[in-house]
């Protein structure tokens, strides 16, 4: 039987949500039929659609902490409500972390941890005391569970914000769920800055055992799950989305002499 998921009458927020993994959730959102609103520092060059219907933007600096409540006041006024909070805006340049300095790493936790925490707060102030309460999703990565070199403060930053997750799940519970989306390499318009030509995407690729990169629209339908009553029971849990992760480099490094004896034989 197919299962199908319509959030008709819910209201969400998706930060960051003007491109990217970030449209792709919102569209995802606004196929099951939530209203939408996304923020962004500047506009998106095309409204954001889905399903013959436009997701709201309005501008806002996740890291000005003075504007973040005025948003989700200005969200209030105009839904009078918001059930699905996505944590989303975040990012982070390559570079050596022995090389960037600590004003840079700074800037990048500041970005994708600290902001992040002030968005929740301000989401939850609208959250908190109403019917049905809400649903937050933490846009995590695999950065923040692995090694990740030339992305230092932003691993650092995911980690943290994987943690402040499984917290917020417990203090804010029952009104409140809390959960984090763990993603891998995702292949937005934004991919050839990091993995090349169509060759690199390509090699990169298959590196993944599912021998791709995630499409945005997928990161979109796992949080359109995490915020309906399907995961109503699911609060505190990291979702990872990354296509099994990365074959490890032992597989492709190892050379077993011919006479080794198969897996079904045994090796002991």
């Amino acid at each position: 039987m197919a299962v199908s998921i319509d959030l008709s009458g819910r209201v969400a927020v998706v930060t960051g949500g003007t491109r990217g993994v970030g449209a792709g959730i919102t569209r995802a959102l606004l196929a099951a039929g939530a209203e939408v609103a996304v923020c962004a520092r500047r506009p998106p060059d095309h409204p954001v659609t889905a399903a013959g219907r436009t997701a709201r933007f309005r501008p806002l600096d996740v890291r000005d902490p003075a504007a973040v409540p005025d948003f989700f006041a200005w969200v209030r006024e105009t839904y009078g409500r918001l059930d699905v909070l996505v944590n989303n805006a975040g990012g982070s340049p390559y570079g050596l972390f022995a090389d960037s300095g600590p004003r840079r790493a700074a800037r990048i936790v500041e970005l994708n941890l600290t902001a992040p925490m002030t968005v929740a707060l301000g989401a939850h102030e609208v959250m908190r005391d109403q019917d049905g309460g809400g649903s937050m999703v933490m846009i995590g990565s695999v950065s923040g569970t692995r090694p990740s070199p030339g992305t230092a403060a932003y691993g650092a930053a995911k980690a943290g914000l994987d943690n402040l997750a499984r917290t917020l799940a417990v203090e804010w519970a029952p009104a409140i769920r809390v959960n984090t989306l763990v993603l891998g390499m995702v292949h937005t318009e934004l991919a050839p800055l990091h993995y090349g030509d169509a060759t690199g995407v390509a090699a990169v690729s298959r590196t993944v055992p599912l021998g791709r990169l995630a499409a945005p629209a997928e990161a979109g339908d796992a949080c359109v799950f995490l915020a309906s009553d399907l995961a109503a029971y699911i609060t505190g849990a990291s979702l990872a989305v990354h296509g099994g992760g990365e074959r490890p480099a032992f597989l492709a490094a190892a050379q077993p002499p011919a006479d080794a004896p198969s897996a079904e034989g045994g090796a002991g």
